[in-house]
C-alpha cells in the first residue's frame, strides 16, 4: 500500500537567504525520495516564513520547491497545502500553477480506514485569545485589501520584518517544556475526542514533535519543524509514525 506523508513548518525565507536555500534543497531531496511511494502529501502550513499573492506578483525564490511539487502533482500525487499563521495570505496561485489544494482551516476525513483531524494547529481550543483576535484581523478582507494597496517591495519587506520578529518571539516558547496538559493542542484534542470518532489529530505550528495518546482510541501527533528537527510523519496500513529525515 502506498503511503501518505505529513510535514509542516519549513519556514522558507528565514533566517537568511543562504540558510533558507540549503533547507529548501534538503526538503526537495526528501520530496524526491518519497515520491515513488507517496499517494498523498499534507503540508500543514508555515511552508513559507511569509507569503502574499498580489494580482501579478508573488515573493521570489522557492523555485526548486515549486518545481518539485508541480512534478509531483503532475504525476498524480494529491497535495494539500494548509494555510499557516505565516502564510495565511495564500489564495489561488499555488492551485493554478502548482496544482495543490489549498486548505483554509482544518481538514477532517478518512484515510486508510481511520478518521483524521488535520490542522496547522494554531488558534485551537479555548486559550490564546489575544492571538486569535490578531489572527482574525489579519485574515479579514479589509486587512487583505489594505495590504494589497502597498507596493510589493514595501509590503513584502514590511511583512518579512514582522514575520522574523514573530518567529524570534515564538522560538522562545517552542523551547519551553510546557506540561502536556497545558498544551492548547492537547486540550483541544482531548475535548474534541469526547464527541467524535477521530483516531489521529495531526498538527504543526508548535515546532515540537509530539506523539501522545488521547483517551483510549486516539493519538495526537505534532510534526515538529524543518528548521531544527527535520521531522515528518507517515501513514501506512492505518498507522501513523514520526520520522526524522537525515540525508
Amino acid at each position: 500500500m502506498s503511503k501518505i506523508y505529513f510535514a509542516s513548518d519549513f519556514h522558507l525565507g528565514t533566517p537568511s537567504y543562504e540558510a533558507s536555500l540549503l533547507r529548501e534543497k534538503k526538503i526537495v531531496r526528501w520530496l524526491t525520495e518519497i515520491t515513488p511511494d507517496c499517494d498523498q502529501l499534507f503540508l500543514l502550513g508555515d511552508v513559507f516564513d511569509f507569503w502574499y499573492e498580489y494580482k501579478t506578483v508573488v515573493p521570489k525564490y522557492y523555485t526548486r520547491l515549486f518545481g518539485k511539487l508541480a512534478s509531483m502533482t503532475d504525476a498524480g500525487i494529491k497535495i494539500y497545502f494548509f494555510k499557516g499563521n505565516h502564510d495565511m495570505w495564500t489564495f489561488d496561485y499555488l492551485t493554478k500553477e502548482i496544482g495543490v489544494e489549498v486548505v483554509d482551516e482544518g481538514w477532517e476525513g478518512e484515510l486508510h480506514g481511520k478518521q483524521f483531524f488535520v490542522h496547522h494547529g494554531d488558534a485551537l481550543g479555548k486559550g490564546e485569545l489575544a492571538y486569535k483576535f490578531i489572527r482574525s484581523i489579519f485574515r479579514s478582507q479589509l486587512a487583505i485589501w489594505l495590504f494589497h494597496r502597498l507596493h510589493p517591495n514595501a509590503g513584502i519587506g514590511l511583512a518579512n520584518y514582522l514575520s522574523r520578529t514573530s518567529r524570534k518571539k515564538n522560538s522562545v516558547k517552542d523551547e519551553l517544556d510546557i506540561p502536556l496538559e497545558q498544551e492548547y493542542q492537547y486540550q483541544f484534542a482531548t475535548d474534541h475526542s469526547q464527541t467524535s470518532n477521530t483516531h489521529f489529530y495531526i498538527f504543526g505550528h508548535r515546532h515540537k514533535p509530539i506523539d501522545v495518546p488521547i483517551g483510549k482510541k486516539a493519538r495526537l501527533i505534532n510534526l515538529g519543524d524543518w528548521i531544527n528537527k527535520f521531522t515528518y510523519a507517515t501513514l501506512e496500513e492505518g498507522n501513523v509514525t514520526l520520522h526524522t529525515y537525515n540525508d
